[in-house]
């Protein structure tokens, strides 16, 4: 009979374990279920009043429109080239100086526009505001651009400038002239129509940002430490607007870069006594190093998706999916794990997932007959904004785990601050009401840059940089980038001389408004 009762009791206990398990799991549905229907963090402050600002239409006319495509089009003929740190082009920088002061008239002229060459090349414009009491903002963009050869398959040759297919082909189209020339080209019609603006701001235009801008954007940033600045915010090139691109998204969406991820160059080598091939010990140099390299791509840097500004930004975009990945995007407090294994599939994906591992270089051997007595390889790693340089370094070693395979860290940095993007962030709304304005077709999201631009080193002047200019890019477009048949549309570059016209006098208003109905917090 004991044993008869325990048996049952045995049975109850189970039964209510298992609905104990299924009301934990109806609950947690229920919970996932009203998410889905109720997140929707981009609604913030579109629905308040904004401060009124003097408000000048651009109203380009016909002749306008065809001077600033002749002004891009020139730009974009010069070839601007860092081939490396110690090789730039530098007659073509200062070609490009005397084309700017040609074509800006009134931004050169004006008594509100003070002009520096910064480090011969670079070129910084102080422009005064009325009220000197509203903290300063700073545009960035940057003058060179990476080589280009018309033998690897361009449509157009690359310095052409050519019209082709409702586009106009050339390296700088979307890195990074678009941005130089639209600023310039939108303070020009501005002043030309009598603005003068409330709240003062710089711009920076930088001569070696493709190979670091530790000449151009480094001493821009002395210059202006120096004369104490501190800045509200700084815009750089970054993300853009992605039509297409992200898959199950209706819709298209501008991704505004809130981070940067960190960067590291790693060498490894292995040194050997040399010998000849016909007496080879049972391990070489190569196979040494060789079996390091594959340990460190069979063993990635570990999942890190939710730990950083990735997360905000599916939450941003998930009303815009279709079932069921918007209930995936609308709770990845459930879904984070089964999300980041999806994405590493894909290297494009797999980036925002982890700190990636590329090895980029491997050098060894002199002779075909020889042992090499030395074998080193590069890699380079593009550091999550969860994890920091040293713990990189640390993974590296233990993964390798290897003594006779030497680890020195040749350059990086770790991942950039992240900016705030919450209602109360000044430079991040007034962007996206510049976007939407524009655009209100857009979702806009925060997102993080993959690669590096000039505005790293400007933390010390700021604590909020975001990465952003709206140029579109649809599905094969990413490729162009640092590739062939770099290009742009007209109608497009017209937009970003548009856009940057409203956002200069966005940044008049005094304070942000007051939240319509604060949804952010998640």
């Amino acid at each position: 009979m004991t044993g008869h009762n325990t048996k049952w009791g045995m049975i109850r206990f189970l039964k209510l374990v298992l609905l104990s398990l299924l009301l934990i799991l109806l609950i947690l549905f229920l919970v996932a279920a009203v998410r889905t229907l109720t997140l929707e963090v981009n609604a913030g402050l579109q629905l308040a009043p904004w401060e009124k600002t003097a408000n000048i239409s651009a109203n380009i006319s016909k002749q306008e429109r065809a001077v600033l495509l002749a002004n891009f089009k020139e730009a974009i003929q010069i070839p601007t080239v860092s081939f490396s740190e110690t090789e730039q082009n530098t007659s073509a920088l200062r070609e490009f100086d005397q084309l700017l002061r040609k074509v800006f008239p009134t931004v050169f002229s004006s008594s509100l526009v003070k002009h520096e060459v910064v480090a011969n090349y670079s070129h910084l414009f102080t422009v005064l505001g009325s009220e000197p009491e509203l903290v300063p903002y700073m545009l960035l963009a940057h003058i060179d651009v990476v080589p280009a050869n018309e033998a690897d398959g361009w449509e157009a040759p690359p310095f052409s400038a050519k019209e082709l297919n409702g586009f106009i082909y050339g390296r700088g189209t979307i890195d990074n002239k678009q941005s130089v020339m639209g600023i310039l080209q939108a303070l020009e019609y501005l002043l030309q129509r009598g603005y003068v603006p409330r709240r003062g701001f710089y711009i920076g235009l930088g001569h070696d940002e493709e190979v670091s801008g530790f000449s151009g954007a480094v001493n821009i940033v002395k210059v202006l430490k120096s004369r104490g600045v501190k800045l509200q915010y700084v815009l750089d090139e970054g993300l853009a607007v992605l039509d297409g691109i992200i898959n199950g998204l209706k819709g298209p969406a501008a991704l505004i870069g809130v981070s940067e991820k960190g960067s590291a160059t790693v060498k490894l080598s292995v040194t050997m006594k040399p010998g000849h091939s016909s007496m080879p010990p049972r391990e070489s140099s190569i196979g040494i190093l060789a079996a390091a390299v594959t340990r460190l791509e069979e063993h990635p840097m570990p999942r890190l998706f939710g730990y950083g500004p990735e997360r905000a930004t599916f939450e941003h975009l998930a009303h815009k999916f279709g079932l069921p990945l918007r209930f995936i995007m609308s709770n990845l407090w459930l879904f984070t794990p089964l999300l980041s294994r999806v994405m590493e599939r894909r290297p494009d994906t797999n980036a925002f997932v982890r700190t990636t591992t590329a090895v980029t270089m491997f050098n060894s051997g002199v002779k075909i007959n020889v042992l090499p007595s030395h074998a080193e390889a590069f890699v380079n790693l593009r550091i999550h904004s969860a994890q920091t340089l040293q713990e990189v370094m640390e993974l590296i070693k233990s993964t390798v785990a290897d003594d006779r395979v030497k680890i020195e860290l040749v350059s990086g940095f770790n991942p950039l601050p992240i900016s705030s993007y919450t209602e109360q962030s000044f430079g991040f709304q007034v962007i996206k009401k510049t976007v939407l304005d524009m655009f209100p077709q857009l979702t806009v999201a925060p997102g993080i840059c993959v690669g590096n631009t000039d505005s790293r080193h400007y933390t010390d002047l700021t604590k909020d940089i975001y990465r952003f200019a709206p140029t579109w890019f649809k599905p094969g477009d990413t490729q162009r980038f640092h590739g062939i048949n770099e290009r742009i549309s007209p109608k497009n570059y017209e937009e970003l001389v548009v856009f940057y016209f409203q956002l200069f006098q966005n940044c008049d208003i005094r304070n942000l408004p007051t939240p319509h109905a604060s949804q952010h917090e998640l």
